[in-house]
């Protein structure tokens, strides 16, 4: 490229375009600027002459330059791009590291084993966890990201407040290639690795268990899948199970609209709401002998729904579950009970194994294990 700006040196040039760029949006902040290699492609100089424009950008705290990873646009009215100075500085200096957790919420249900799992890594490799709750509402997350960034953590462990969309925050640390993890989930065309249970698999157990006790008119209930990644393989284990017995699935026997027990519901009536919808549907499907709750407390829902249908539980209608808080023999619901404490162990560990190395993305899946329960019996022949 030609100079055409009279006396201007090249790299004042390169300097005023690439702030023009930013100024118009199009680097926004988190987007990765041209390399310096880049620069003496485009403009046709030298690398010295690169290096002193993307200096100036700098020096105008316009980008944050990260050796071995690039120039990213910086936030003026944040720290979104400081962290993993701040970890480097860490671990020159001997602090101990800093993970942080961001969870949509926690229960004896699920979630404290969780944390318990990541709490025991965090003993054993004498680090701290710092712990952020989103109640599953994307703009909450974003800010709990942002907040424990600024605090200087040096990796994240992300419980993703919602399926169908990751946050803008997310994104930033895929750019940044800053280590974080997911657990429970996956997003789709995210590159980032993750540790969570082998939902396919344990959803076809849990219907293998109930085929074995002669339940062939089986429900499925469960929120809103809204491509929920969790939720979508044990909709996947359901009719993998099927197949393998030679059934066809019948999805009008399945209710994927309850909503009174997502994380970001606090409405009493959603919850009344729930049951009347479940009342209704097993009252236009008698036939139903089993019903598969993606959730706990969708399984309490049942239990309300069918005393209010005179249904005894398990001999009308057999329940079986995702978790529990009573997770030992003998326990009042039979659930498939996930390696909480494995998941949560796992993803701290992962997390301080990205801490300067360049780790391929990695997809971990733990077993459940299947606990019979009170609430599951054999078919009653009429």
């Amino acid at each position: 490229m030609a100079n055409d700006s009279g006396s201007m040196p090249m790299y004042e040039m390169i300097f005023q375009t690439l702030r023009d760029r930013i100024t118009r949006n199009e680097y926004k902040i988190g987007d990765r600027v041209p390399s310096e290699k880049e620069l003496c492609s485009e403009f046709g100089v030298s690398r010295i002459t690169s290096k002193k424009a993307l200096k100036m950008l700098a020096d105008e705290q316009l980008i944050i330059r990260q050796p071995g990873r690039g120039s990213f646009v910086a936030d003026s009215n944040s720290v979104l791009l400081k962290p993993y100075d701040n970890q480097q500085a860490a671990r020159t200096s001997g602090k101990k590291r800093i993970i942080g957790l961001v969870i949509t919420n926690f229960s004896d249900m699920y979630g404290t084993e969780l944390i318990y799992g990541m709490e025991e890594a965090s003993r054993d490799n004498d680090c701290f966890l710092v712990v952020r709750r989103s109640f599953g509402i994307p703009e909450l997350e974003e800010k709990a990201i942002q907040q424990l960034l600024g605090l200087g953590v040096d990796g994240l462990i992300i419980f993703p407040a919602q399926g169908e969309y990751f946050s803008a925050e997310i994104l930033k640390l895929v750019i940044q290639k800053f280590p974080f993890v997911m657990i429970d989930r996956y997003l789709k065309g995210i590159p980032a690795s993750s540790v969570s249970t082998d939902n396919v698999q344990a959803a076809k157990e849990g219907t293998r268990y109930l085929f074995e006790l002669g339940h062939r008119h089986i429900g499925f209930l469960a929120p809103p899948p809204a491509n929920t990644t969790a939720i979508e393989e044990r909709i996947d284990g359901i009719i993998e199970a099927h197949v393998e017995h030679n059934m066809l699935v019948n999805r009008e026997m399945w209710l994927e609209t309850f909503t009174s027990t997502m994380p970001n519901v606090f409405d009493p009536q959603a919850r009344i709401e729930d049951v009347n919808k479940l009342v209704e549907h097993l009252r236009k499907n008698p036939h139903i002998t089993a019903l598969f709750a993606a959730e706990y407390n969708i399984a309490l829902l049942v239990e309300e729904a069918a005393g209010k249908l005179g249904l005894h539980i398990p001999d009308d209608l057999s329940v079986i579950c995702f978790d529990s808080p009573e997770s030992h023999e003998g326990c009042r619901i039979t659930h498939m009970r996930q390696n909480q404490f494995g998941i949560g162990k796992q993803a701290f560990e992962n997390v301080l194994n990205m801490q300067g190395n360049e780790l391929p993305i990695t997809r971990i899946l733990l077993p459940a294990t299947l606990i019979k329960g009170k609430s599951t019996s054999s078919v009653k022949q009429d």
